[in-house]
């Protein structure tokens, strides 16, 4: 192999991951990294790490002059994309071969080729591979578009011809909704893409996405790694991805494997990618998209495959032949990918930001792929996702219990995630069942996404405990700090002169108060719950995972504090929950500042859309203002009928998470 130094345009969990293999091989690695990552996980994996620019991707991992000139100076042999930023940029392609230097990854003119979905659509065509039936041209006018929509039928799906991950895709189930979501659909592939250009198809009911991996050398080499199933998704992006496919036969896997093979090669195709497919009720398959990249789901097929993809890629970047024929390869085995991301799914899955106050994963029975550490911080400049949780079974069963298993065992706090919503889909009937479709979320979404609940007795137990342990700790190194160790005053035991022994805490449940009144016995405590009173033991307490007893039951839990929040995560199949604990005197402090009806941005981001005026009236559910926030967009909408009394930002600001974008005051009577 010729790639002796190998560095990494990318960063998060897939530089990481590339990292790994490169190590392996023996492959010296180089890390780039932009000002708000200079101390992450992908730094510290490879051998070096150089700085690319300013947070924001536009001024460091999409700079590809600026990348080249690193790998230059630092003597790469070869710059592996990953996927995102520059995978999928033909000019970058085109600039490394000009600077002698291997993009890994497959030739400039398989991206073009590839690159506009409606270009690449006219191409398959001519390769006998069907298509869903819509609009695949260069006619761009609004009002030509709306017409094509007409012509097709409703619903029908708006698609940026040069995105991918759900961003620029909007779906529209009646006419009078074209425009609005036409215009929003650009706005999102101008922000994520540079690239307006639409496609119009017809959106189907009850569909599965079906992709297949295909793989390709230079010596005219193509093989189909067989199927992922990635129906299973929210705002168009994939959710939990899985291999093979459920129900899949061999006579339509030989199929689909064909025709994906057909349409690498109608390309001249080299290196990793996959072919997309999506898939009617009826079985029957039309193309969507090709990625000219590795996919973020490519580890099921690794799992299943047994094989090393990136260790491939390399291999063919070099100029070698494939490493298997289509007869030697084989299916072992099924596979499940769940991607843990910083989202808020009672929200509509809102992405979040913060700092990863507790991140523990499970030691064995599964694969984890992340780029971030527990302490790390989520930054509203990327994508939001925290890590890849991979698991491979004997067969479908025993992988979706590994799975389960596997989300109820990791350990996040710190702000909200989707690990309770991936934890209650593995578990739920129909997808154990294997009756998938792109629209199962919406589905299920009452099983799914329940109406938010009181905390159980349960988590404000043991949220009153971990106080206690809390306090207890102190009370240790204040009393080994002071000269009088053996004093009452050091006590944590309920001790009190003249007084009952007992604490009472107020915890903010959501928007809801809870009280828990905890008294002081010999063996623990009595405490007061909203259920009623029960005994309680705190018998072991270590980084948060605390031993206990409730009501006689022993039990095992963790709760991780992180300020005034305590993070519980009972385990046991219970669902995890945030309690804050409120302080008197912090209280009395906002209380005597006042508070008004207002509202606030969900998360940093920019204002790309101001639809109100200060004093002019909405109605309820009216659009008031746009916000583009890791490369979605999120509207603020009215909750009643109101006026806007004050208007705080416009069109192009930029805000921080919190900050007060306008003051509304609802309609009276």
């Amino acid at each position: 192999m010729t790639i002796r130094t190998l560095l990494i345009a990318n960063r998060g969990e897939i530089a990481c991951r590339i990292a790994r293999t490169a190590r392996r091989l023996g492959i010296r690695t180089i890390a780039v990294y932009s000002e708000a990552d200079a101390d992450s996980l992908h730094v510290a994996s490879c051998d070096e790490a150089w700085p690319i620019g300013a947070a924001p991707a536009r001024d460091s991992y999409l700079r590809g002059d600026v990348i080249l000139d690193v790998a230059k100076r630092a003597g790469a042999d070869a710059i592996h994309p990953g996927y995102g930023f520059l995978s999928e940029n033909a000019a970058f392609a085109k600039a490394c071969a000009k600077a002698g230097i291997i993009f890994v990854g497959p030739p400039a003119s398989a991206i073009e080729a590839m690159g506009s979905k409606s270009a690449a659509k006219q191409l398959i065509e001519k390769a006998r591979v069907p298509l869903v039936p819509g609009y695949h041209g260069d006619k761009q006018d609004a009002a030509f578009l709306e017409r094509q929509a007409n012509r097709i039928g409703y619903p029908v799906l708006i698609k940026d011809s040069a995105g991918g991950g759900g961003k620029g895709m909007k779906v529209v189930e009646q006419p009078a909704d074209f425009a609005a979501q036409l215009a929003s659909a650009k706005r999102e592939a101008a922000a994520s893409f540079g690239d307006e250009q639409m496609l119009i198809e017809k959106y189907l009911i009850r569909p599965r996405h079906i992709e297949i991996q295909i793989f390709a050398d230079s010596h005219g080499n193509c093989v189909s790694l067989f199927e992922r199933d990635c129906s299973v998704q929210r705002r168009h992006q994939k959710v939990i991805e899985e291999a093979p496919a459920p129900g899949m036969t061999e006579a339509r896997r030989r199929e689909m494997g064909d025709a994906a093979v057909a349409a690498a090669k109608a390309i001249s195709y080299v290196g990793a990618g996959t072919v997309e497919f999506i898939v009617d009720a009826g079985g029957d398959f039309f193309f969507m998209e090709m990625n000219t990249r590795l996919q973020v789901e490519h580890p099921v097929t690794e799992a299943i495959t047994g094989l090393d993809l990136v260790e491939w890629q390399l291999h063919v970047a070099a100029g070698e032949p494939l490493p298997l024929a289509q007869q030697d390869l084989g299916i072992n085995g099924h596979a499940f990918e769940a991607r843990l991301y910083a989202e808020d799914p009672s929200r509509d899955f809102v992405p979040q930001t913060g700092r990863l106050a507790a991140l523990r994963f499970p030691d064995a029975g599964v694969r984890i792929d992340t780029g971030v550490r527990e302490g790390d911080t989520v930054s509203v400049h990327y994508d939001p996702m925290i890590a890849k949780l991979i698991v491979h079974g004997a067969d479908r069963a025993q992988a979706l219990d590994r799975l389960s298993l596997a989300l109820e065992a990791t350990k996040i706090a710190g702000l909200a995630t989707n690990i309770g919503f991936l934890a209650a889909l593995a578990r739920h009937p129909a997808f154990a069942a294997g009756d998938v479709h792109t629209g199962f979320i919406g589905e299920h979404e009452a099983d799914l996404l329940p109406p938010a609940r009181p905390a159980e007795d349960t988590h404000l137990a043991l949220a009153a405990l971990a106080f206690m342990a809390d306090r207890k700790r102190q009370a240790e190194d204040s009393a080994a700090r002071s000269g009088d160790p053996s004093s009452p005053w050091n006590r944590v035991d309920g001790w009190r002169l003249n007084d009952d022994a007992h604490h009472s805490l107020r915890f903010r449940d959501g928007e809801d108060e809870r009280v828990v009144t905890l008294h002081f016995r010999r063996n623990g405590f009595v405490l007061d719950l909203p259920g009623g009173s029960v005994p309680a033991q705190l018998l072991a307490d270590e980084n948060g995972d605390m031993i206990v007893t409730l009501d006689g039951v022993r039990r095992t839990a963790t709760v991780i504090r992180d300020g005034l929040d305590y993070w519980v995560l009972p385990g046991a199949g219970q669902p995890n929950r945030r309690l804050s604990l409120i302080d008197p005197v912090l209280e009395a402090e906002a209380m005597a500042e006042g508070a008004g009806a207002r509202f606030t941005a969900p998360m940093p981001g920019k204002i790309v859309q101001v639809l109100i005026t200060a004093g002019a009236k909405g109605a309820k559910g009216a659009a008031l203002i746009v916000m583009e926030a890791m490369k979605m967009e999120h509207t603020i909408a009215a909750p009643a009928d109101g006026t806007v009394a004050e208007l705080h930002y416009g069109t192009g600001d930029l805000v921080e998470e919190g900050a007060e974008l306008l003051r509304f005051e609802a309609a009276k009577g």
